[in-house]
């Protein structure tokens, strides 16, 4: 955060000083919302939750260092009260985006790949200058509001993952980021039954692009029909990117060598070869949708074809690889929806044919899919029998397995929890490989966990 009194953060948040002594001292807090990481150089914002409430913990995080906590009411330590902690937040993050004008932030969103995009874009831009990005996935109401608050004067760079849940959710932390590009990747399934329809997924996406200034730059994909076209009638610049040949960014002679894709990177400013390290062919929309973002932000294409060369995994249980003597396992349990489901499972397929193995499927539900989620399901087993999954395995439901041909040679097995699906690891062998992946709610990386502890126990 820029330095400011307390006496002037409560007057952006609208709030009422509590407890506080030294009204004029300067301080550069950073927003926690957890207890634990309070510490000096950070202000607490006290958050009700399912099961605590923050304002339990406002003591304990001003005894750990913490300079103030944001709360709703008096906590007997030094405090501004607000009627709303999560307003104030987007107030005060609001307010230093504005004090910031020379901040480069760069706003994404889209179906899947949001937080792999995110990584490799905080990756490349890291070359450049100071860059800050959301942590993990945090990219709703809370998350854009404390990423932004990270940001100091010699921040040269921001990035935020915007989601939505409902309709106007983006256009707020549009509203709250002001960024200077816009990044959408994809228009899919995730969320089908919050929305309804995959055109009214596209809707909630395009807020993003509506929300842009005129001097802005809109970055669009072309993986889907809504995409492409969300910019116009728009006074914006706009860069489109795929595997397109008329898109301005794009990869060419694209090769898959042990699972991970090398290919030509090719931008207005000529051609450069990358090799990815992650993991999939899916990963070169994702590299494409940042160059395309550091492209609109005048990097250079040798720094960007460098750093999407060198990035790795940062974020957990995404396309990780865990191997074990000679098993190897995909942990891609952080979430799960129909596009990402298919690309993983193309993935397990390619490697597990470089590796000679056999491709175990471990699939557990996904959510949020509304009416369409026993046909949505049922597809994936379909695909999966197509490309040549040797074990598709169903954990809690049985949809997968509901319109399999009876000619194929693909194995069935089902199981109805995490517990009883372990059973399986007897059947592995010497270089097959294993996909774990289901929505975030089933806690597939646990499974994940107990399957390499099962096999390290056989061997």
């Amino acid at each position: 955060m820029i330095p400011m009194t307390i006496t002037q953060i409560a007057e952006i948040v609208h709030g009422t000083l509590s407890h506080v002594t030294n009204l004029q001292q300067e301080i550069q807090s950073e927003a926690v919302i957890d207890s634990r990481e309070a510490k000096p150089g950070t202000f607490f914002a006290a958050l009700p939750g399912e099961h605590v409430d923050g304002h339990d913990f406002a003591q304990s995080s001003i005894e750990s260092g913490a300079d103030f906590a944001l709360v709703t009411r008096d906590v007997g330590v030094p405090s501004i009260i607000v009627p709303d902690v999560t307003k104030a937040l987007a107030m005060l993050a609001h307010h230093l985006r504005e004090r910031l004008p020379d901040l480069k932030v760069v706003a994404i969103t889209g179906s899947q790949g949001k937080t792999t995009t995110k990584d490799l874009l905080e990756h490349i831009l890291s070359a450049d200058g100071q860059c800050v990005a959301n942590r993990g996935s945090l990219n709703n109401e809370l998350g854009v509001p404390l990423t932004l608050l990270r940001c100091t004067p010699e921040t040269r760079y921001c990035v935020v993952e915007m989601g939505a849940r409902h309709r106007g959710d983006i256009a707020h932390l549009m509203e709250i980021a002001n960024p200077n590009v816009g990044l959408v990747l994809v228009v899919g399934k995730a969320h089908l039954g919050e929305f309804g329809s995959q055109a009214d997924i596209a809707e909630a996406k395009a807020e993003l692009i509506a929300g842009l200034s005129d001097d802005s730059v809109a970055v669009l994909g072309s993986y889907d029909p809504f995409t492409p076209h969300m910019a116009d009638g728009l006074k914006l610049q706009v860069i489109n990117f795929g595997e397109k040949s008329e898109c301005d960014v794009r990869a060419g002679d694209i090769e898959i060598r042990e699972g991970r894709a090398h290919f030509d990177l090719v931008t207005p400013a000529g051609r450069q070869a990358v090799g990815l390290q992650l993991l999939g062919m899916h990963q070169v929309a994702n590299a494409l949708g940042a160059a395309a973002a550091a492209t609109a932000l005048n990097i250079s294409l040798e720094t960007i074809a460098a750093a999407l060369s060198t990035a790795e995994v940062s974020s957990k249980w995404r396309m990780a690889l865990i191997e074990e003597g000679d098993l190897l396992l995909i942990n891609d349990s952080y979430n799960a929806n129909p596009e990402s489901v298919a690309a993983a499972l193309r993935t397990l397929v390619l490697l597990a044919q470089e590796r000679g193995g056999e491709a175990w499927a471990i699939l557990g539900k996904m959510h949020e899919l509304g009416e369409s989620t026993v046909a949505e399901h049922s597809a994936i087993g379909r695909l999966a029998s197509d490309i040549g999954v040797d074990h598709l395995v169903a954990v809690g439901t049985k949809d997968y397995l509901q319109e399999i041909d009876d000619q194929s040679e693909m194995v069935e097995h089902y199981f109805s929890d995490i517990e009883q699906t372990l059973d399986i690891v007897q059947h592995f062998a010497p270089g097959d490989i294993v996909l774990v992946k289901a929505s975030r709610a089933e806690g597939f990386e646990k499974l994940a966990e107990q399957i390499m502890s099962a096999w390290k126990a056989r061997e």
